[in-house]
């Protein structure tokens, strides 16, 4: 009998409030900004790293059964190691002989994406220009994953 009178009292005061909810009090702190992310790889875009070592040097390790956090870092200190006190331009080459993708805008930005049993893979390097290191990562999102 509580609960109740408990709901009712709270359907009383959402009326006598206009019905006005949370999320109708004011601006959205987040902009919404439709359409800005990148779209997912495509199944046709770019070939899969070989696991292992790549023909331009880069070691892949065994990245199909890797730990996404254990091997992020793993792969970032490989990349800074490869690139210590190397320019933007010789990065850029080394990356694409190992199958990067490269974009120049003010900061240095090589991919490798690609889906796999329905997960986006990321590998990632950017150099940005106050910047003394590149900046590695590597990305599993999968569908249906929470």
């Amino acid at each position: 009998m509580r609960v109740l009178v408990f709901a009712a009292f709270v359907a009383l005061a959402a009326c006598a409030s206009g019905g006005e909810s949370a999320l109708e009090a004011g601006p959205s702190p987040f902009p919404v900004e439709r359409g800005a992310a990148p779209p997912p790889p495509s199944a046709n875009g770019q070939a899969a790293p070989p696991e292992g070592m790549a023909p331009g040097g880069v070691d892949f390790g065994q990245w199909r059964a890797a730990d996404p956090a254990a091997y992020a870092p793993a792969f970032q200190s490989q990349m800074r190691q490869r690139f210590a006190g190397r320019g933007a331009s010789q990065i850029r080459a080394d990356l694409e002989a190992n199958g990067f993708a490269c974009a120049s805008g003010q900061n240095l930005d090589c991919r490798i994406e690609i889906m796999e049993r329905q997960c986006a893979i990321d590998w990632y390097v950017v150099v940005e220009r106050s910047q003394s290191e590149p900046i590695a990562g590597f990305d599993v999102m999968c569908l249906g994953a929470q």
